[in-house]
């Protein structure tokens, strides 16, 4: 038991990490926000083909496999106390996870027979593109955090009853889950997709230093 939070306490912070440098990737290197013609995305794709490999890996493949650690830390810690709500939230945790992991591995299968079919058919090569990266961001939640958003608030909620983790943790980790269930509204995905993220950050950080210095039990 020891180990598996010790486990989830590194994982925790490793989505916080990635988070960051993801977005990083995302804005500063890649300036992903400001490019939405097809035809400019395949161009930044050919021109920055491993660096998008190596951010599907580290923000989706990577990202689930750790999610996962996480989610078992979790249902470890609380599931005594609060066994039906962990049992759906890992489950919850578990599907998304996959879906991150689905959306990398898609994304990143695409971009070799999309960067040969730019040689010689440019425009195909963007529709192609396009299409891969609709299903891909599809996978990825890019529609909306409802998965994560439901898997962090259900996690609080039996926190809350269990008592494994502080209070504040728990209130902040409602706050984003909701933040992320919100994210579905059609106008405010994008902002609120933002703000879920940069929540999650602080929640992830907060949790991860949590399960590295506490032992499971009633928070005090």
């Amino acid at each position: 038991m020891k180990t598996l939070q010790k486990s989830g306490g590194f994982a925790a912070l490793y989505l916080a990490v990635a988070y960051l440098i993801g977005m990083a990737l995302f804005i500063a290197v890649l300036d992903t926000p400001s490019i939405t013609d097809p035809a400019q995305k395949v161009a930044l794709l050919v021109r920055m083909q491993m660096v998008i490999f190596s951010t599907n890996l580290l923000m989706y493949v990577f990202f689930g496999v750790v999610l996962i650690v996480l989610a078992l830390a979790l249902y470890d810690r609380l599931q005594a106390g609060a066994p039906a709500l962990m049992q759906v939230a890992t489950t919850l945790g578990i599907i998304w996870a996959g879906s991150l992991i689905a959306s990398g591995m898609v994304a990143n299968a695409g971009i070799a027979p999309v960067v040969a079919l730019y040689a010689t058919d440019p425009g195909q090569a963007a529709l192609t593109w396009q299409a891969i990266e609709t299903v891909a961001s599809g996978l990825g939640n890019g529609n909306g955090e409802i998965l994560g958003g439901l898997w962090t608030l259900l996690v609080s909620l039996a926190a809350l009853r269990a008592g494994g983790l502080p209070k504040g943790l728990n209130i902040l980790g409602l706050l984003v889950g909701a933040v992320g269930i919100l994210s579905l509204i059609p106008g405010l995905t994008e902002l609120l997709i933002g703000v879920f993220g940069l929540s999650q950050i602080i929640w992830y950080v907060w949790l991860g230093i949590v399960l590295l210095r506490s032992k499971p039990g009633r928070a005090a």
